[in-house]
């Protein structure tokens, strides 16, 4: 018995050592892991073939990435009217923001090749925001009665005004004399006296206790919640990678996040709300004159504007059948392609209905774009929240 009690006392003394020992080895291995993962440096990204191509600079949009870690990426120089203000690889530069006299702006530097246009409210108006996207310049306001001037009125901000002394605001509108003890009427008030009482330091030790104990479990913690999360995060890329294989457009997980941090460059500050879009006039141009668009180029275009995860909601739109859209898939290993397969079947099908034309093509469908078949492209993008899109597509294609 008192052999089997001395066992149970060493085994009590081992057993918190054991206790730190594990999360230690969890997170070691961890580290191990996340090692592994090949990152490109600064100024580079992965070509996805498991190459890292360099950026094109600011002013620069890309014209063909690189094939092998001994080639780089070939990079042009935006044109006139456009820019880009960071390093990228899109094969697009941005269209210059351009100031608007009826909103009451005036430009306040000129757009260059690495930097857009800036504009602000002139004197006298401040900038009202709409939306995160939208702002308006409205007329500084005046303080009224028995209020005086806080804050001047700015471009960015409009006047704040405050009741003067010994007044105070009425439901928020008008400013009267103070009668009772308010925030404001300080004057109204009687003085508050307090008693001071000499600090307790009796439990100062036992609270530190508690605290040190909290703060070692709350790191204990943290530590195993982050062996965890790399454990898992690990095991969800290589299920994903699995999943790639047999879907080549997938839409979810670590790629869907991706995703929309790649189409982010593609949604600017300028795109357009949707009342703004229904009160636009179309262009004046007559049903029967076309407007030359080139079919590929233009779905090139789009593919480059688009959002990957939106282009299958975009087809649909435009008529693309399901089956259509399943073919597509079936007949491209690769995601670009099939999108362009699927656009390509809505052009088509507008060439043979009389919505598009031009001339022939060697798929026996049209070349060239009318009028009527680019604006319910148009039309669609706005709907899908994706004005600044149509926004480019109509600077590309000279549509006032």
């Amino acid at each position: 018995m008192m052999e089997g009690a001395g066992l149970r006392g060493r085994w009590d003394r081992k057993a918190p050592v054991g206790t730190i020992l594990l999360p230690m080895c969890m997170f070691l291995t961890a580290l191990a892991l996340v090692s592994e993962a090949k990152t490109c440096p600064a100024g580079e990204y992965d070509n996805d073939n498991g190459v890292c191509c360099n950026k094109c600079h600011r002013g620069f949009s890309l014209v063909e990435m690189c094939h092998s870690n001994n080639t780089r990426s070939i990079c042009e120089e935006c044109p006139t009217g456009q820019y880009t203000d960071q390093e990228n690889y899109s094969r697009n530069c941005r269209s210059c923001r351009r100031c608007k006299a009826s909103n009451q702006e005036v430009e306040v530097s000129s757009c260059k090749k690495v930097k857009n246009t800036v504009c602000r409210c002139k004197d006298g108006y401040y900038k009202l925001d709409i939306d995160s996207e939208q702002y308006e310049c409205r007329k500084c306001s005046s303080c009224k009665p028995n209020e005086i001037e806080k804050k001047t009125c700015t471009p960015e901000n409009n006047t704040v005004c405050e009741c003067k002394e010994k007044y105070h605001k009425v439901k928020g509108r008008t400013c009267e004399p103070c009668k009772t003890c308010t925030s404001e009427c300080q004057d109204h008030c009687l003085p508050i006296t307090t008693k001071t009482k000499a600090p307790d330091h009796r439990n100062d030790h036992l609270i530190n206790i508690i605290v040190g104990v909290a703060a070692g479990s709350l790191v204990l913690m943290g530590l195993v919640f982050l062996v965890t999360y790399m454990v898992t995060k690990r095991s969800t890329k290589k299920k994903m990678q699995k999943k790639q294989e047999s879907d080549p457009c997938p839409e979810s997980g670590e790629q869907f996040l991706t995703l929309i941090v790649e189409s982010a460059d593609i949604q600017s500050d300028k795109a357009l709300p949707l009342s703004a879009v229904s009160d636009q006039e179309p262009p004046n141009l007559p049903d029967c004159v076309p407007l030359e668009v080139k079919i590929p180029e233009l779905i090139y275009t789009v593919l480059d504007l688009v959002p990957v995860l939106q282009v299958k909601q975009l087809v649909r739109t435009l008529g693309v059948t399901d089956t259509e859209i399943e073919q597509a898939e079936a007949d491209h290993r690769s995601c670009r392609e099939a999108h362009y397969q699927m656009l390509r079947v809505w052009a088509e099908k507008g060439s043979r209905s009389g919505g598009g034309g031009g001339g022939r093509g060697r798929g026996g469908g049209g070349t060239m774009l009318h009028w009527p078949l680019l604006q319910e492209l148009l039309d669609q993008l706005r709907k899908m929240h994706l004005g600044r899109a149509a926004e480019e597509l109509e600077t590309k294609y000279g549509i006032q």
